[in-house]
């Protein structure tokens, strides 16, 4: 090794580790990991935020596999959807049951959002409702609860049992979709967290919990159990964060985001250079640049899975074109693998692959299969008998037939496959963003949580532009690459 080899290879190894922030899907996730991640950059600690990475269960597992090192979390959704424990809060032993685990927890940061049941303040009054015990006399009422709450077991199903609620024909949503339905009088009742500064602005108002189904959810930081010794400075940074965010404050802070529309790494980075002294520049991106990191990423996940899936499909459609029984069961298993929604799969990805664009690419590869496989066996087992019996007539072996007579003439229906399964990446790619793997879906979830049409169009538009250019990048690849009798008509 050389002596500039050497020296690189000693300074990566001395270079401090990166820590890497999580946050929820969330606006106040989202905040507190920018805040984190602007207090441990201006602490001189190296730090990268995923944000936006989805529901508890995701970062969860994200922290226990190592895919991120720490994340906002509340005390509440630790001690009963993450270990399950039941009664109230008991600090001191969830700090034992999460060091079992490798986790450590900060002290709070000052406040406390907690679960509540939100009616709209004229519906209210005229029902009478005080209190979730109240919505025991009105089962007419219509119930939408976000999809994470519906399952967690501090949330919907605690909530009926505790209080005997007789609503079962409850929906699930998306959280903002939730807030905007109830404002429109589409829905009657939704979950809602306790600081949200959309509460007052739609008017609505929280039933008591006056049997305490809930219990308190004071806002933590999780953070691995092996971050200390990594990383010192970036578990002194976050413990300067304790009791530093009164309710008010956090509240005020919200709402500037969720409200007033300024971008969280502003907000955050304001908060820590007024309350902490800390001066941290989040970079800034053009509308241009994003657009272009964004169309790289996006075109990764694609492109990736979309070469792997035409590598493996390929041959099984030859394979299931040449033997009957085993088509059948291939089409079958490929079939089949269509059939499972596409953030069941992102989801089903994450223990065996982490978070980030190795499951999205996995998941992609997978919804690319069908269309493929389908076309190659369809385009195979429909070459005319003659052509076949010239093609043995002129003494060709197998594979000879295959490659010179067979895949020319099925190429056009195998194109036809690459190109459906390419248009369903384009879009499905967009779900990457709740597993951290970029792309169009980034502003895309990001505008449908701060109510932005601007930021939604930003991921939109361009992926439906390139599910146009994908389609048209086919036309020209027909016109090339198969014989003028072949292609289909216009």
């Amino acid at each position: 090794m050389s002596a500039g080899a050497l020296l690189v290879a000693l300074a990566l190894l001395a270079a401090p580790p990166t820590v890497r922030v999580g946050s929820k899907k969330f606006t106040e996730s989202v905040l507190l990991g920018d805040v984190a991640t602007g207090l441990l950059a201006a602490s001189g600690v190296a730090a990268v935020h995923r944000s936006a990475l989805g529901g508890t269960r995701i970062l969860w597992s994200a922290l226990q596999r190592g895919d991120v090192d720490l994340y906002p979390e509340y005390t509440g959704t630790a001690w009963r959807e993450l270990l399950g424990l039941p009664g109230p809060v008991d600090e001191a032993a969830l700090r034992r049951a999460l060091a079992a685990r490798g986790v450590e927890l900060t002290r709070s940061l000052g406040f406390e959002d907690s679960y509540a049941i939100a009616v709209r303040r004229d519906r209210a009054a005229a029902l009478g409702l005080r209190s979730v015990s109240d919505l025991a006399r009105h089962p007419e009422l219509r119930l939408a609860f976000t999809n994470e709450f519906l399952d967690r077991g501090d949330g919907w199903p605690a909530l009926r049992d505790r209080y005997a609620l007789p609503q079962r024909a409850v929906r699930g949503l998306d959280h903002d979709v939730a807030y905007r339905a109830l404002a429109a009088g589409q829905i009657d009742a939704t979950d809602a967290y306790t600081t949200d500064p959309e509460l007052e602005q739609r008017d609505l108002v929280l039933l008591a919990d006056d049997r305490h189904a809930f219990p308190r959810y004071e806002a933590v930081y999780l953070y691995r159990a092996d971050l200390e010794a990594r990383a010192p400075a970036a578990v002194a940074a976050l413990r300067r964060l304790e009791g530093r965010l009164p309710l008010e404050l956090m509240r005020r802070l919200d709402g500037r985001v969720q409200l007033e529309g300024v971008p969280s790494e502003a907000v955050a980075a304001s908060f820590l250079r007024e309350a902490l002294g800390a001066a941290w520049a989040p970079p800034r991106d053009g509308l241009t640049r994003r657009v272009a990191r964004r169309t790289g990423e996006h075109l990764t996940l694609v492109g990736v899975s979309l070469a792997a899936a035409v590598v493996v499909a390929v041959p099984l459609g030859v394979a299931a074109a040449r033997r009957r029984r085993l088509g059948r069961l291939v089409l079958g298993a490929v079939g089949l693998v269509q059939t499972i929604p596409s953030l069941a799969l992102l989801v089903f990805m994450i223990p065996l692959l982490g978070i980030g664009a190795r499951p999205a690419v996995a998941a992609l590869f997978l919804y690319g299969l069908l269309p493929i496989v389908r076309n190659t066996h369809a385009g195979l087992v429909g070459i005319p008998p003659e052509l076949r019996e010239s093609a043995e007539a002129l003494g060709l072996p197998r594979r000879a037939r295959l490659g010179r007579v067979e895949l020319p003439l099925a190429l056009p229906a195998i194109l036809a496959g690459v190109k459906t399964s390419a248009v369903i990446a384009v879009g499905t790619a967009t779900l990457g963003a709740l597993i951290g793997a970029g792309g169009y879906g980034q502003p895309i979830l990001t505008g449908l949580r701060l109510d932005s049409v601007p930021l939604i169009l930003e991921g939109a538009v361009p992926a439906a532009l390139l599910a146009l250019a994908v389609e048209a990048g086919f036309g020209l690849v027909e016109r090339l690459v198969v014989s003028p009798g072949l292609r289909r008509p216009g």
